[in-house]
């Protein structure tokens, strides 16, 4: 029974290049170990919101359906996975509060990075100049990692020791920072390095240059 309950789940998400926002409990699910489907429908096409639409009531991606369960934000998704899996939330009562705070933070701001800075892993662009509204943006996330990361360290190498929602909830971050090549202060650099070598990272990185090379 409990078998069956996690293969009947499936993410409905959008392209791994641009769908910052599919990534986020997409990375929850890998991490939380659970069984999974993936439905990737490409965007920025022709058919792209008809075929969102089959699954997904708001018309928008991630989406997860767990038998008649659907599930159509990624900061919901991820605490339903939560729900399955406790340990993607801190267990200190207040950490968990704090984790969830700057998850809810990330889920609702930084709208000036990203309309600016939007995600495209596989592209490159150091260069690209840089409103004070996203100095701004970089400024604060900053802000919280480098907080998080000096009182954390000894339990660690995520934002609260071990890997929680807020380290997906900033995932697509550690994309965004690679691709314009954004100064970091060393804690910083240290945990965007240890979520880009996480082997569900490399593998959603990898699914977006065989995207771009079709």
């Amino acid at each position: 029974m409990f078998r069956e309950f996690f293969v009947m789940m499936k993410i409905v998400i959008g392209d791994h290049n641009y769908s910052s926002w599919s990534l986020r409990p997409w990375l929850a699910l890998k991490q939380a170990g659970l069984r999974f489907e993936e439905i990737c429908i490409r965007l920025r096409e022709s058919r792209t919101r008809e075929e969102i639409f089959k699954y997904s009531p708001s018309g928008k991606v991630p989406c997860l359906i767990d038998g008649t369960t659907v599930v159509w934000d990624s900061l919901a998704i991820c605490e339903y996975i939560a729900e399955q899996s406790p340990s993607l939330w801190p267990s200190d009562r207040k950490a968990r509060a704090e984790a969830r705070a700057i998850s809810c933070e990330m889920h609702s701001g930084f709208g000036a990075l990203r309309s600016s800075m939007p995600m495209e892993i596989v592209s490159s662009r150091p260069y690209d100049a840089r409103t004070a509204e996203v100095e701004a943006d970089i400024t604060r996330i900053v802000s919280i990692w480098e907080n998080c990361r000096l009182r954390y360290a000894q339990d660690g190498p995520f934002l609260f020791g071990s890997f929680s929602i807020a380290d997906a909830m900033f995932s697509p971050v550690v994309w965004r920072f690679l691709t314009y090549a954004v100064e970091l202060p060393p804690a910083s650099r240290a945990w965007i390095e240890t979520m880009r070598l996480l082997p569900a990272m490399q593998e959603w990185r990898d699914a977006a240059l065989a995207e771009m090379a079709s």
